[in-house]
């Protein structure tokens, strides 16, 4: 058989994206002031490549460890760091935000946040977003051992999980404070892919 010499040769990517039905949606990709927060690039661009619209905000904190200007590159959308940025009407405002959410994604998401969180707190933009969002929840916890194994945290997890909130992690390994132990940043190809899953459920739970 005489092959079609007009037809390229398909380009095979480094990293195999699943892509499932909730493809092509809106995300809403939270940052919190962890070490692993650096990670989040990748995720970011994981989820573009995946077809999403991913629109980044992050805590003060996050700032300290990646740049807003790394996220808005990589999802080619702004980034929210401050209820200021909506006086700058090209910047969709916390509660449009909250609105086209089809999935709100903490990662990493420290004690701290899931504490506001899961006592209704909505002093910065990604902790208003978790409130007047109707999205689904996800989040990938990243902090010290010892804080996430401490009662307060466990019982705030518990709290998020009565209502909806699904968690992903954290795993096992060395921590960044120099112990080792369960307080390790999930990994990124996971989360992308349990974003998706949540994504299709929902879309399935519409139709």
């Amino acid at each position: 058989m005489k092959r079609n010499s007009n037809r390229r040769p398909e380009k095979t990517a480094g990293r195999k994206v699943v892509r499932l039905r909730g493809a092509g949606k809106t995300i809403v990709l939270g940052v919190t002031g962890s070490i692993a927060a650096y990670k989040s690039a990748e995720l970011a661009s994981l989820l573009v490549k995946q077809g999403h619209q991913v629109f980044g905000v992050m805590t003060h904190d996050a700032t300290e460890f990646i740049t807003p200007l790394t996220l808005q590159t990589l999802s080619k959308n702004p980034v929210m760091t401050s209820f200021f940025d909506e006086k700058e009407n090209w910047r969709p405002g916390h509660i449009e935000l909250a609105d086209r959410a089809n999935l709100l994604l903490i990662a990493p998401a420290t004690a701290n946040v899931i504490a506001e969180l899961a006592h209704g707190l909505a002093n910065h933009p990604l902790a208003a977003i978790a409130l007047a969002t109707r999205a689904p929840i996800l989040i990938a916890p990243a902090m010290n051992g010892k804080m996430w194994s401490h009662p307060a945290t466990t019982e705030n997890v518990e709290i998020l999980k009565s209502r909806g909130v699904e968690f992903i992690g954290p795993e096992e390994g060395m921590l960044a404070c120099g112990y080792e132990g369960l307080g390790r940043l999930w990994k990124v190809d996971d989360i992308a892919f349990r974003a998706e899953f949540l994504l299709a459920r929902q879309e399935n739970l519409i139709a």
